[in-house]
């Protein structure tokens, strides 16, 4: 007799350890592989994407007064920060190929409903990404307008940045808000799979609130107000914009819950039998 495989052979899709870490090798190195042309491109457009993210310190020197630039420090910086920067673009444009790595790596752990509901996710999360991407370079020139804006105006007043930590902040910044885009689609799966409810979350909004808090400050460079409120405040709003979507999902499935409870009362009542005997 021959031998059964896949499903057939392993109902409960479990793998042992080493066939894991095989696995999760695997889609890093095809991860790591879709982000060579992001690198590649990133190399290239070094020049004109820092002259861009230096926008607005052109903007305040001009309007302020004010000497407002970069300070490379060492001899290596330049050539460190178009590596760090080519890195980071490389793993922005290549998040459609690591968020579905990532998504085949659990798929096997999932049933075929819960992927089919994932999956719907995982293509959602792609344009998400890049839409918080996208809102965290609109947010940076008022950021750093408003975190420069307390330096005296004047021509003997300046503002010398040192060129690691603004590029830092401006990836570190664009790379948060990409993450906390995702953050509605992870808490609305749960709940579309009945795992949590909307009000378990909403219950748990002093944590959230500290919790948010406590990750803007380690994602700020600084322990200003400004920046930690700019991080912050985009993602306690997708929390409470998810937790509404789900507080409405889970009033839909309770009045299909009962309207189905209700029908399947009525259909026992019709199958039983009738016991009245008539007594002779």
């Amino acid at each position: 007799m021959g031998t059964t495989k896949g499903r057939k052979a392993n109902p409960e899709g479990r793998m042992p350890l080493k066939a894991h870490l095989i696995e999760a090798r695997n889609r890093l190195f095809k991860s790591a592989l879709a982000m060579l042309p992001g690198v590649v491109l990133g190399w290239i457009l070094y020049d004109p994407l820092l002259f861009a993210l230096t926008q607005p310190l052109r903007d305040i020197s001009a309007s302020r007064n004010i000497v407002a630039t970069l300070n490379f420090q060492g001899v290596t910086t330049s050539f460190d920060l178009k590596i760090q920067i080519s890195l980071i673009l490389g793993l922005i444009i290549a998040s459609p190929v690591w968020i579905y790595q990532l998504w085949a790596f659990i798929t096997p752990g999932l049933t075929k409903k819960e992927r089919r509901y994932t999956l719907s996710y995982m293509f959602a999360s792609v344009p998400l990404f890049l839409a918080g991407i996208y809102a965290g370079w609109v947010i940076w020139p008022n950021i750093v307008k408003a975190l420069t804006g307390f330096t005296p105006a004047g021509s003997e007043s300046a503002n010398i940045i040192t060129a690691l930590e603004y590029l830092q902040f401006a990836m570190q910044l664009m790379l948060f808000m990409g993450v906390s885009f995702l953050v509605p689609i992870l808490l609305f799966a749960l709940n579309a799979l009945g795992m949590v409810r909307g009000r378990t979350y909403l219950k748990a909004w002093r944590f959230v609130i500290l919790g948010v808090t406590i990750v803007s400050a380690m994602a700020a460079p600084g322990s200003d107000v400004m920046s930690m409120f700019f991080l912050g405040a985009p993602l306690l709003v997708l929390y409470f914009g998810a937790i509404g979507l789900c507080l409405i999902n889970d009033r839909r499935r309770d009045r299909r819950d009962a309207k189905r409870l209700k029908q399947a009362e009525l259909d026992a009542d019709k199958a039983t039998p009738s016991t009245d005997l008539e007594i002779l």
